[in-house]
């Protein structure tokens, strides 16, 4: 049977494009799959498993040698099991940019698109199928474009991100406003999260010339609730970037609502990084960037030391 997943700390689109491509495998190409997680899912995509009457997939530490897997929502080794070289990729479907070090077996399908959702991207790989696809299936594709763009304000949305929605919605009768507040919701409840499980819950590893930060993302509309939490926080930085074997953590409390980040500023070598990217001027603990949403769009193109 073929395992489908994404990366570790699975956000919403990693947790239901899984799901989706699993069932289309299984149910359309008949080729049983299984949709699996590479570690507990955020609050928000736990809330949209059970809203559309899914259990949680199981969680897998690693692959075995040769067996056949499906890649989604990433093409990062690093966010991807130790062994993952050593099973039989047989597809990828992403849209993050191009990383490489992955090995495959045989020539395979590769596709990346620039989207703002892997389900996007499905949506048009399913083509007329999704007229048999079950409202969950439907629903967790609405509710993963709603999240990677966190309803449309992200920058990363597309005509094509939007128009999907737009189209899901409307053949489920959902209010995508109503939905889209219930995720956000349910992604702000972090208050049953120790300091070092919210700098790890949406993070990934960068370099930026001769220091290499785990680049932390924390979407929420109650950012008061992240922020009075900053020097708890700062405390387990260290520990949590020693795990990652990186030199430091950046942590970006994004509010939603107000489209700005927060960039919390432990240290002289993070002041520097945080003026010279994004031409700032910061005097205290911390530093609000205006506008600024995307990690993949606005954070990591422009990190600089």
């Amino acid at each position: 049977m073929i395992q489908v997943f994404g990366h570790y700390s699975p956000d919403t689109d990693s947790t239901g494009s899984p799901l989706i491509w699993a069932w289309y495998l299984s149910d359309i190409k008949k080729t049983p799959a299984e949709a699996v997680l590479l570690g507990t899912p955020n609050t928000e995509a736990k809330f949209v498993l059970e809203h559309w009457g899914f259990a949680q997939p199981r969680i897998i530490n690693d692959v075995t040698a040769g067996a056949p897997v499906v890649i989604v929502d990433t093409n990062n080794p690093d966010e991807l099991p130790a062994g993952i070289n050593s099973a039989d990729i047989q597809a990828i479907i992403d849209h993050h940019k191009l990383v490489g070090g992955l090995e495959t077996k045989g020539p395979i399908d590769i596709t990346i698109r620039p989207l703002a959702c892997t389900a996007t991207i499905m949506h048009d790989l399913i083509g007329a199928d999704m007229a048999q696809a079950p409202r969950g299936v439907k629903g967790l594709m609405l509710s993963c474009i709603l999240s990677d763009t966190l309803e449309f304000r992200s920058p990363t949305t597309t005509p094509t991100d939007r128009a999907v929605a737009e189209a899901l919605a409307a053949d489920l009768g959902v209010d995508m406003h109503d939905l889209a507040a219930q995720m956000f919701a349910a992604k702000s409840d972090v208050s049953a999260f120790s300091d070092a499980e919210l700098l790890k819950m949406d993070a990934k590893k960068y370099a930026v010339g001769d220091k290499t930060f785990r680049i932390s993302v924390l979407e929420t509309t109650s950012p008061a609730q992240i922020l009075a939490r900053k020097d708890a926080l700062v405390a387990a930085m260290p520990e949590v970037a020693a795990e990652d074997g990186a030199d430091e953590v950046m942590l970006f409390v994004v509010d939603i609502l107000k489209e700005e980040a927060t960039l919390l500023v432990p240290s002289p070598v993070i002041r520097a990084v945080a003026e010279k990217s994004f031409n700032v001027t910061v005097t205290g603990d911390s530093v609000v960037l205006p506008g600024v949403m995307s990690r993949k769009k606005q954070i990591i193109p422009v990190l600089s030391l």
